[in-house]
């Protein structure tokens, strides 16, 4: 069967999940920041609405900067309340998942449905369905999202960042080539800004001309693994199933980060969502775990993991959060790259009636 994938993005989530609770504050630019605590006003913008991306308001400036943007606008500065999103995250996950035969939550406001058997590989079934979601979001959330439809995971990201916010893109088989032909090359996902600078001095700007580039040289260039992950994201090729694969062993989630960032304060709501996954699979399979351990991704697909062996098994979400936070920013002293994914795992499982392991069973 033709596979039909969705990938549900939610608009400026922080900001949208902000305007939720204040109703009166819809209409004024909203920027949630990340303060560092040095200063009043020192730190970055996590995200922000259309409206204040109206005034070039961004994601990563100097909360500063922004503030000089907006300066005569009534805009509203908010520490991120990571609890608020989780939480929020959580209820949208639980919609999303009914609407799919396989589920994978991507990261806090992001994820893959399979709708392969429910729409019997028809997009015009899948049209029909992504605007049902869309609907049910908005009715018990008040949230609005982008839909991408597609062949595969890879296509259905691009294709929901598409026509943002509130947006619907459809991209059967037949259209991969023509859709992302013309795109910029850092519309693929995890080609960030040194990345496209290199493709530039090859003459390679567009997704096209990625694709009609000689392909030896892109391996030469950019060594096995990412020259050949090239060029089959500039065909538009991705055989990676939906689903989180469960394993006895260990429980894992891994997140691609909106961009790629070293700056933790940037990404700990992310951290957080996963630890707070892994914790529940956890306690609803009641089991302990006895190491605890970080995953990282940099921007040349290099992978680096941390962890930790704990004095006494646990499913304790503070204690396994303290532990999570603590290693990732132990890992960002010791790195100069960028981090692209991000990942919390536990290892050594055990029950916790009588914490016996997992082989004695």
């Amino acid at each position: 069967m033709q596979r039909i994938i969705l990938h549900i993005d939610f608009d400026y989530f922080y900001a949208q999940v902000e305007e939720t609770v204040r109703p009166n504050a819809k209409n004024k630019p909203i920027v949630v920041c990340m303060f560092s605590g040095r200063t009043a006003e020192s730190g970055a913008v996590a995200t922000c609405n259309y409206l204040a991306r109206k005034f070039g308001v961004k994601a990563g400036i100097p909360i500063i900067n922004a503030k000089r943007m907006l300066k005569d606008i009534e805009a509203l500065f908010l520490p991120a309340n990571h609890q608020l999103y989780a939480e929020t995250s959580y209820k949208a996950m639980e919609i999303l998942e009914q609407f799919a035969d396989k589920f994978e939550p991507a990261s806090i406001d992001e994820a893959f449905l399979d709708v392969t058997k429910k729409t019997n590989s028809n997009f015009a079934k899948a049209k029909a369905l992504a605007k049902e979601i869309k609907k049910e979001i908005k009715k018990k959330l008040n949230l609005t999202c982008s839909i991408g439809v597609a062949p595969n995971k890879l296509v259905a990201k691009i294709a929901s960042d598409f026509q943002k916010p509130d947006g619907l893109t459809i991209v059967k088989p037949e259209e991969v080539d023509s859709f992302l032909g013309y795109l910029d090359v850092d519309k693929i996902p995890g080609i960030g800004k040194k990345t496209k600078e290199y493709l530039e001095t090859l003459s390679v700007k567009t997704v096209s001309d990625l694709k009609n580039h000689d392909p030896t040289d892109i391996v030469e260039k950019f060594g096995k693994n990412i020259g050949a992950w090239l060029v089959r994201a500039a065909r538009g090729e991705d055989d990676s199933e939906v689903g989180i694969i469960q394993d006895q062993k260990q429980i894992s989630r891994i997140a691609t980060l909106k961009r790629n960032s070293r700056d933790f304060e940037e990404f700990v709501g992310d951290i957080d969502y996963l630890i707070n996954d892994v914790v529940s699979e956890l306690k609803d399979r009641d089991l302990l775990c006895e190491t605890v351990g970080i995953i990282a991704i940099d921007e040349e697909l290099q992978t680096i993991s941390r962890s930790r062996t704990l004095q006494r098994p646990t499913n304790n979400l503070d204690e396994i959060k303290r532990i999570v936070h603590g290693l990732y920013k132990e890992l960002l002293s010791q790195i100069a790259k960028d981090i692209r994914r991000i990942g919390v795992k536990v290892e050594k499982l055990q029950s916790k009636a009588g914490q016996k392991t997992l082989g004695e069973f």
